[in-house]
């Protein structure tokens, strides 16, 4: 499948870190795999193409990943209540994923649990936008 995000995941560490990036700001695709093998998903489960690239492009790169809101490393990822979790808030209040019916879809639409509740209801965005938004809320200027 052709790249989608992969650049733009890329643009982030000059943008937000003001450096070059680098392969080591990321997962070769044979690592990720073993990651991904190590995590406690189920065999045949796939992680939808925004996410591979995300963790091609900044999977080592904890000054973005963990920026307010912590993005799982590709070995801690797991499904619970039908959903792949990969995002969590720094209070551990909330959770998203996107549901396994749609791991296939490229670019799925992003959910929210509320942990307390555990009720989940949809950001109305697809998980790119939603991390888009999410950095330039958190990297943005005062």
């Amino acid at each position: 499948m052709a790249e989608m995000f992969l650049e733009k995941f890329k643009a982030l560490v000059p943008a937000y870190l003001d450096d070059e990036w680098t392969p080591r700001e990321g997962y070769t695709s044979e690592e990720l795999a073993e990651l991904l093998a190590d995590s406690e998903l189920p065999d045949q489960t796939k992680i939808p193409l925004v996410l591979w690239e995300l963790y091609r492009a900044l999977g080592r790169c904890e000054e973005i990943l963990e920026a307010y809101h912590f993005i799982f490393d590709p070995d801690e990822l797991v499904t619970e209540e039908g959903y792949l979790l990969f995002l969590e808030d720094e209070e551990e209040r909330w959770v998203w994923g996107v549901g396994t019916s749609d791991l296939r879809v490229p670019d799925p639409l992003i959910h929210r649990r509320n942990n307390d509740k555990h009720e989940w209801t949809s950001e109305g965005a697809t998980v790119s936008e939603f991390l888009f938004d999410l950095l330039e809320f958190s990297f943005g200027e005062d």
